[in-house]
């Protein structure tokens, strides 16, 4: 039997969560298809679960060091249990799963826990993962349909049975030796968070440099931080081949800067790069285009090819963050209330969480340089902002670039917290303020934020900018 519902969202992310509940809220049918993970990634197997266990490292990190803060704890008496870690994490996202049970609830959504399969336009088929079947018309379809890890393709790696993300959150015992595939955001602070668990760590880049795209001087950074907790860093790797099977035993055979070598591990961890999950999903079908990469094809109003199809987080091309994909639901969400909100030109904050932190928001000094932009680099080194003398976390630098007019146009801070003193950078750059807020505003002492008031102190302002405020 042909069902019509108004409005059907395949997936539960971020995006298509927020999108059901309002759209339902305000009186309008909706269902949403969610194969298996209710929520989406990122409460299940992504963001806030590797936070969680990020977290009980960095606990066992300062214990291991508590007597350089006059903590008298004997080091050979700190050991990591990875099934309470684990458990702790699960009972985490049990508790997440049920707020969004609850919100399905409250907000009158029906969730329908089956996968879906486009056979026609805004037709669809749905495998219940209860048994049974149902096809579905929609007079608006939404794709939240997110994205998977990538599998390079390395002789024996498919074979060797690596672990991505999501096994890695699942592990009960800490590997003797992993080696971590991919110099990004997820392999980064899982190569750290398991270095603190007490694992041997290697972390293999093909590129140059970790944080691909980051300026040199950030990736030099968080580079000698990793390097100084004992993670071996390799780039510029050509991985030839993989043998043996991740959990047990794995060769690697590898082409460095250096000659061949080969590295005998543990574990493997795949953290190099996402696909979208558009395969066999019957797009084509529903005449929705993807693009080379196989990421949908959506306008700057997440719009797809097809009518009243849209297209909403990674599998739409944007960028891969959770913040993203609600920012996505906002521009879809005013639009059908008749506004006219785009997805071009956002500031688009990201932030690595290891220890210390990578904020970035903006232009990168190689963007700006790209884009034949005359900019003004202002850069502090964490030290000279006192609070990191207090906690004896003095690595990393702010940094700030500023255009003819005195507007912040890029921010980047390697340090503690530095995700937080973004957000203000951010605020200010939004609303189109000259830095000198920053350099005259009384900033509590002594907090992180209070580097932004030093930073900003060493700019030069403009003559232009000068003149314009006299006149006011």
């Amino acid at each position: 039997m042909l069902e019509n519902i108004k409005n059907v969202i395949i997936g539960s992310g971020e995006g298509g969560k927020f999108l059901a509940w309002h759209l339902a809220r305000s009186g309008e049918p909706a269902a949403v298809i969610e194969r298996r993970m209710i929520g989406g990634s990122c409460p299940n197997t992504n963001c806030l679960p590797s936070k969680n266990e990020i977290w009980s490292a960095t606990v066992a990190h300062l214990t291991r060091h508590a007597n350089a803060f006059g903590v008298d704890i004997a080091e050979q008496d700190v050991s990591v249990d990875m099934v309470a870690v684990r458990q702790r994490k699960r009972d985490m996202v049990e508790g997440l799963i049920q707020l969004h049970l609850d919100n399905f609830r409250s907000s009158g959504t029906e969730l329908v826990m089956g996968n879906a399969t486009l056979i026609g336009e805004r037709l669809l088929e749905v495998q219940l993962n209860d048994g049974g079947t149902r096809t579905i018309s929609a007079d608006r379809l939404f794709l939240n349909l997110g994205t998977h890890a990538t599998i390079p393709a390395v002789p024996g790696l498919v074979e060797a049975q690596p672990m991505t993300h999501v096994d890695l959150l699942e592990l009960d015992r800490v590997p003797a030796y992993l080696v971590v595939v991919g110099g990004g955001y997820v392999g980064l602070e899982f190569a750290q968070a398991f270095r603190r668990f007490g694992s041997q760590v290697t972390v293999l880049q093909h590129g140059s440099q970790l944080l691909s795209n980051q300026d040199d001087d950030v990736s030099s950074e968080i580079s000698l931080a990793l390097r100084d907790e004992g993670i071996e860093i390799v780039t510029s790797v050509d991985i030839k081949s993989v043998t043996g099977r991740s959990g047990l035993r794995v060769g690697i055979d590898l082409c460095t800067p250096d000659g061949d070598r080969r590295i005998n591990a543990s574990h493997i961890l795949v953290a190099a790069g996402r696909t979208p999950n558009t395969a066999n999903i019957g797009l084509q079908t529903a005449g929705v285009e993807v693009n080379a990469q196989n990421y949908i094809r959506v306008n700057d109003r997440l719009e797809t090819s097809a009518e009243n199809v849209w297209a909403i987080g990674e599998c739409a091309g944007s960028p891969q963050f959770t913040h993203a994909s609600f920012d996505d639901f906002r521009v879809i969400r005013d639009n059908l209330a008749g506004g006219n909100r785009s997805t071009e030109d956002r500031l688009m904050p990201s932030c690595l969480f290891t220890d210390p932190q990578v904020a970035h928001i903006g232009l990168s000094e190689r963007e700006a340089a790209q884009q034949g932009m005359v900019v003004q680099t202002v850069r502090l080194p964490m030290k000279a902002v006192l609070r990191t003398r207090t906690l004896g976390e003095t690595h990393g630098f702010m940094k700030a670039l500023i255009d003819a007019d005195d507007k912040i146009v890029g921010f980047t801070m390697v340090g503690p917290a530095a995700g937080e003193v973004m957000f203000a950078v951010q605020l200010a750059m939004q609303a189109q303020l000259p830095f000198t807020v920053f350099r005259d505003a009384i900033i509590a002492h002594p907090t992180m934020a209070e580097g932004l008031g030093t930073l900003f102190s060493s700019a030069k302002q403009s003559s232009k900018s000068n003149q314009q405020f006299a006149h006011t």
